[in-house]
């Protein structure tokens, strides 16, 4: 074959298949679009449900303990930190006016403590149907409101891709949303609104909770019922679960997640919120399994949105790989052997002026052999930024050795947060 790899070749749509969630995987469900798409000018429909692959829509809770540290925290405002949102943790539990409140409420009583910092997200983005024509699609989610002065915290799929965001609070107010920053390895999006007076939700601590305890979820399921509450237990605490080619470490729960509880609240019964909703299985005989990232570990990703509209300190390789696994693989993609190979390489990154091109198959890093996108992703997350890499690769049957300096990964298109 005179090319070994012709990466070229392969066109997106081909890239699109592949991301398909199989089966009993893992769906997102921050595109639930229960009403008809708006038409355009040019007078085309279709439908609105945006499928996410591998990833995302549930609540799952825990239950703190009251002793210890497990203490009531929230982010104050920007207003009152001198231009940055700040988490802080009180060491008596407190309400959001500073009230001593109970260790251990009732269902009814934590639904009525969190329900006014779960929002109802709405948002639209302009899609593109047969023959180029455009559409506008409708999505739903939910939210958790984290600042008085209004920042809040969702899903990034939820506005992944949108054009417009729209937030609807319990008192029947609609705001217009910013979104301030993304970050799709955690699902975790920061959004902000023009507000003041609003009720942040208390920050629980998830490294007190245990298995059995429980949890109460707050969202908008089928994007049409804003403040639904529902409640189960802590069924695992620590699932290692793979969406959409990221490893994410999630609370499992059994409470009931519908379309629409993305980026809503898993709360313990002190009121505290301890998890974000994100993720539920899409086996068809499947019950009560749905997942949720624990607030411990979205805290620092959430401060980082706010402070710099992205995640700092991420490594970037500048490059994306691809592993092939069997033959049929590897005949798809028009290669020879089985392996990891370059799939592409981001333009004057510290890759593309390494040397680095489509194609290449990757033996090893620094010594030590790589033949799969986990162990090359696990490799390149235990160095920081600046680290300097050597890779063996091949390239038109030769080996090509090159030296990479990680950059820090910044998604393209960041914007500056608002203050």
């Amino acid at each position: 074959m005179a090319d070994e790899y012709n990466i070229d070749n392969i066109i997106n749509e081909s890239r699109q298949g592949e991301e398909r969630a199989p089966e009993g995987g893992y769906t997102g469900y921050g595109g639930y679009t229960p009403r008809a798409p708006k038409k355009k000018k040019d007078g085309m429909r279709a439908g609105s449900v945006i499928a996410l692959c591998v990833v995302i829509s549930l609540c799952t809770g825990l239950l703190g303990g009251a002793a210890g540290y497990f203490f009531g925290g929230r982010l104050i405002g920007s207003q009152n930190t001198g231009g940055a949102a700040v988490m802080y943790r009180t060491v008596e539990l407190r309400d959001q006016n500073g009230n001593a409140v109970k260790n251990t409420m009732t269902i009814g009583e934590v639904a009525d403590a969190a329900k006014n910092s779960v929002v109802e997200i709405t948002t639209e983005a302009v899609m593109t149907g047969s023959f180029m024509m455009q559409y506008v699609s409708e999505g739903a989610g939910s939210g958790v409101i984290l600042t008085e002065d209004g920042y809040i915290v969702t899903n990034n799929h939820v506005v992944e891709s949108a054009t417009s965001v729209s937030v609807r609070t319990t008192d029947g107010k609609s705001y217009s949303a910013t979104v301030v920053g993304t970050d799709d390895k955690t699902d975790l999006a920061v959004i902000k609104i023009e507000a003041t007076g609003l009720t942040p939700a208390l920050i629980g601590d998830f490294s007190t909770a245990k298995v059995g305890d429980s949890v109460v979820a707050v969202g908008n399921p089928l994007g049409q019922l804003g403040g639904t509450v529902t409640s189960g237990i802590i069924s695992a605490l620590d699932r290692e679960i793979t969406i959409d080619g990221n490893i994410m470490t999630l609370i499992q729960t059994d409470t009931a997640i519908n379309p629409g509880n993305s980026g809503g609240g898993l709360f313990n019964t002190s009121g505290q919120l301890i998890g974000v909703v994100n993720a539920k299985s899409s086996g068809e005989d499947v019950e009560g399994l749905g997942f949720a990232i624990p607030i411990n570990n979205a805290q620092e990703v959430i401060s980082d949105l706010i402070e710099h509209g992205y995640v700092t300190g991420r490594v970037d390789s500048g490059i994306e790989v691809v592993e092939i696994s069997d033959r049929q693989t590897a005949m798809y993609y028009r290669v020879s052997k089985l392996g990891l190979y370059v799939y592409s390489v981001e333009k004057n990154s510290a890759a593309d002026t390494a040397g680095f091109k489509p194609g290449d198959l990757i033996k090893t890093v620094d010594g030590t052999e790589i033949t799969t996108k986990d162990d090359y992703d696990k490799l390149i997350k235990e160095h920081a930024v600046g680290d300097t890499l050597t890779f063996v690769l091949t390239r038109s049957g030769g080996d090509v050795t090159l030296t990479l300096t990680l950059d820090e990964y910044k998604p393209e298109g960041v914007g500056s947060p608002q203050a």
